[in-house]
């Protein structure tokens, strides 16, 4: 059954095609037919009532005001970026500092051995690209990721997060395999105090079998704890290899809530060479990784309740409404991702699903919304208050006797506009996400179109995810055009 009409991408010679995404035997297929090289089909999401029950909450956004390139349609994904038809803001730049990294992993493209040369921006080139970042409009980047390679091989890398600061990121992270972290607890303490946010930790698993570098992630973990400086975990999922410590994953971020923030699952993307056979046996999707998280959490946290991304747009519609200045919003398209929030409790671990009608939640800021829009100071208090209660029967309607808490900070914060009263929220609560990026098997235009993770440039230009890292891959054109020879051997 035909569910969508697409443009994707020829596997093999990448030419741009016509494509169906069609639902066969309860999955979800992407199928185009290259005239040189015949018919690809691949799976595109293994479960087509969860790929329909996300579909339910895609947001279109506006795009960039001022965008670097003006072009014409049909013309994705060949002239990024970004471009006047790219429907997302940026929500989070990625700056490759670098493409020296301190370890050799398998499934890594991005060192300098393999390039045969060096990619290394300069300082100012980067806060030219910080400084871009800033002005784009309606609503400047929010967050910046530094990554590579491995961006700790800079030795200015504390300079050029303390720029970030100054620049107005409120959020600074690195993407790390965090050994120079791990054998430096001074490092970390230096990190936080230039004024990095999160550490987002390569982390594979809770054995040597799946994870090698275990005892650096442990160390890298307990240094953070010391300082104060938020991680995280970043595992890249891979059918038959470590899809099975899912659920020890999330229990090892759970028993050390106070330092890990998070866990973000990544499906493994074949950015490289891949046979059929590889995809067929390796290739995890969000809703394979759901059905994961149930089975290894006994339950706890059902496949059910997580959410794609552009479920939190109602929340920015608000905010954007309430103060009349514009919002970032999560418009990425609805199938890149999910996320949910558990609890970590004495009792264990209560996912916010069984606290909050999360459906009624969300109803309930849409209505807000609607009242706000009347206008008038008097209006706006009683909108506010009369949806504080709507979203107190939400509360009411989940499982979980905690959610008075929540509801209080969350009323306390949309009344006075104090969102530190979230951290009291978030420093007990543990984030679980999952972002699949496409490579050529899976590439779907329409979502390129909505990226709304993109990287900067030293040539001025964001590009989105998923063109950067497959189908054009931008990286190597960006990587080779400010290459510089690696250094000769004494």
């Amino acid at each position: 059954m035909l569910l969508k009409k697409t443009k994707s991408l020829c596997p093999i010679c990448k030419r741009v095609l016509d494509a169906d995404i069609c639902e066969e035997d309860g999955k979800v297929w992407i199928s185009r037919t290259c005239p040189e090289h015949g018919e690809a089909k691949h799976l595109y999401w293994s479960d087509a009532e969860m790929y329909r029950r996300f579909d339910a909450f895609e947001e279109m956004g506006n795009g960039v005001s001022n965008p670097q390139k003006e072009t014409v349609p049909d013309t994705c994904p060949a002239n990024c970026g970004i471009c006047s038809g790219h429907r997302s803001t940026t929500l989070l730049a990625n700056i490759d500092l670098t493409n020296r990294c301190n370890l050799h992993c398998d499934f890594c493209f991005a060192n300098a051995q393999a390039c045969g040369f060096i990619y290394e921006p300069s300082f100012d080139e980067v806060v030219e690209m910080m400084k871009m970042l800033r002005s784009e409009k309606p609503v400047p980047t929010p967050a910046i990721q530094f990554s590579g390679g491995e961006p700790t091989m800079r030795d200015d890398l504390f300079d050029i997060i303390r720029k970030a600061k100054e620049l107005g990121f409120s959020q600074v992270q690195i993407a790390t395999n965090g050994i120079k972290i791990a054998m430096d607890p001074e490092y970390a303490k230096e990190l936080r105090e230039a004024g990095l946010s999160t550490v987002y930790l390569h982390f594979d698993g809770v054995t040597l079998e799946t994870n090698p570098i275990l005892q650096a992630s442990l160390n890298a973990v307990k240094n953070c704890a010391k300082v104060g400086l938020g991680v995280v975990l970043v595992p890249t999922i891979i059918n038959g290899r470590n899809d099975h410590e899912i659920g020890a994953i999330l229990g090892f971020a759970a028993d050390r809530v106070q330092v890990v923030r998070g866990v973000n699952f990544q499906p493994v993307a074949f950015t490289g060479a891949a046979s059929e056979d590889d995809i067929k046996r390796e290739r995890i999707t969000i809703p394979d990784l759901a059905e994961k998280i149930e089975e290894q959490t006994g339950g706890i946290i059902k496949k059910s309740y997580l959410y794609p991304v552009p479920c939190v747009v109602p929340i920015s519609d608000l905010v954007e409404t309430y103060t009349g200045k514009p919002q970032v919003r999560f418009t990425t398209h609805q199938h890149c991702g999910a996320a949910t929030y558990v609890f970590v409790t004495e009792e264990g671990l209560v996912p916010i699903n069984e606290m909050v009608d999360v459906d009624g939640f969300f109803e309930a800021i849409r209505t807000m919304t609607d009242r706000l829009k009347d206008g008038g100071t008097i209006n706006k208090y009683r909108a506010l208050i009369e949806g504080v209660r709507d979203m107190s029967v939400s509360a009411s309607n989940g499982e979980h006797g905690g959610a008075t808490q929540f509801w209080t900070l969350l009323g306390k914060t949309l009344v006075s506009q104090n969102f530190d009263a979230l951290r009291d929220f978030h420093w007990n609560a543990l984030f679980i996400g999952t972002m699949h990026f496409m490579d050529n098997y899976n590439y779907d235009i329409d979502r390129v179109q909505r990226c709304c993770i993109h990287y900067a440039t030293p040539d001025g230009r964001l590009i989105p995810f998923c063109t950067y890292n497959s189908g054009p891959v931008y990286r190597e054109d960006v990587w080779k055009k400010f290459a510089r020879p690696l250094p000769k051997e004494e």
